[in-house]
């Protein structure tokens, strides 16, 4: 039974590590500071952006482009700041790790 209990902690570990490691990352590329997970800050929050775009072909891609070039107008008048410094792997992970919220 110790032994059972071991192996699912251990599982729970390995299946949370992305998790921490992409929000880690949203903490790196200062995304936090506008974006908070389950609140409105001065960006939506994220399981918001997820629910929105949920099932939706192509949000993966338009979501990163929107975080490398910036936009407004789709959650309201405040504009996301253009981030063109964080790497595309970085970007592509920071999305994918938002769409699975929802």
């Amino acid at each position: 039974m110790k032994t059972v209990l071991l192996a699912v902690a251990a599982a729970a570990v390995v299946l949370a590590a992305p998790a921490r490691a992409d929000e880690a990352m949203a903490k790196k590329y200062n995304c936090l500071a506008c974006h908070a997970i389950d609140k409105k800050l001065v960006g939506p929050a994220y399981k918001d952006i997820a629910k929105k775009y949920k099932g939706q072909s192509g949000a993966a891609a338009m979501l990163a482009e929107k975080v490398k070039k910036g936009g407004s107008g789709v959650w309201g008048p405040i504009p996301m700041s253009p981030n063109p410094a964080v790497p595309d792997a970085d970007l592509k992970k920071l999305v994918d790790w938002i769409l699975k919220m929802g």
